[in-house]
């Protein structure tokens, strides 16, 4: 790992080497798990845009950082505004509380901030 990675950039990588060695260990286990993931992303009624909005709400609901992190990035990826993504994190917070919201207004502006900079 490089040592200029910022925080989000770290943890996307340690989510991917855990899931590489988590594969080599459990194959069958991951790929029957990629593919039910790969196929409830894909756009249908809802677009992949929308499904990346549910699934950080949903990531910071069940207070998941690596998902919030790797959906926040999702977010970004499919053309989300930032206020889009802090309006799905008001959601989560309606529903999920103090909880949700205390990871909407540090780690999701973190790792927005740190994916923006990357990109300019």
């Amino acid at each position: 790992m490089q040592q200029s990675q910022n925080s989000t950039e770290q943890s996307l990588y340690l989510y991917k080497e855990g899931l590489g060695k988590f594969t080599q260990k459990m194959p069958q286990i991951a790929e029957a798990y990629n593919t039910f993931t790969q196929v409830c992303f894909q756009a249908g009624a809802l677009t992949q845009r929308e499904k990346q909005l549910i699934a950080l709400g949903i990531s910071l609901a069940t207070q998941d950082e690596y998902c919030t992190i790797y959906h926040t990035k999702g977010c970004l990826d499919q053309g989300c505004s930032e206020t889009e993504v802090l309006e799905a994190c008001g959601v989560a917070a309606a529903f999920a509380g103090g909880a949700a919201m205390s990871q909407a207004v540090t780690l999701v502006q973190e790792c927005m901030h740190e994916i923006q900079q990357y990109k300019h």
